[in-house]
């Protein structure tokens, strides 16, 4: 079990691309060192490509959209069945010219414990004391 209620969107599309632009970064980076206009315009031409790489992957269903997600949909590997209409909120659906509908989303309900229903789970071991030392 997750520590959080929430997934945090760790997507294909968001760590391809987040591994694209840190390559670009450190290109632009070598280039201010350098002084080296060549340097600098590679650099934010692989930034550039990392922000088209991460768009269309997202188009394609290996991004996710904003906002809550039901459980199963959590891993990384799954793809989005929704990016073919577009997601109703996301910027970059948008501009592809996907409208999508507004999805609402309830908040997630909180896990209680065995008994009156008022006390939260714990984990597993979690805050356990030993009784010998």
């Amino acid at each position: 079990m997750s520590a959080h209620p929430y997934d945090h969107g760790h997507t294909v599309a968001g760590w391809t691309g987040c591994g694209i632009a840190v390559v670009g970064t450190s290109v632009l980076g070598a280039g201010v060192c350098a002084v080296s206009a060549p340097l600098l315009v590679a650099g934010a031409a692989v930034d550039v490509l990392a922000l088209l790489v991460t768009w269309v992957l997202h188009l394609v269903g290996w991004g996710k959209p904003s906002g809550p997600r039901p459980r199963e949909e959590w891993s990384w590997r799954v793809r989005d069945s929704g990016a073919r209409a577009g997601h109703a909120t996301c910027l970059g659906c948008r501009l592809a010219g996907r409208k999508g509908e507004a999805v609402v989303v309830t908040a997630p309900v909180p896990v209680t414990a065995p008994g009156d229903g008022t006390e939260p789970a714990r984990r597993a071991g979690a805050g356990a004391v030993s009784a010998g030392g």
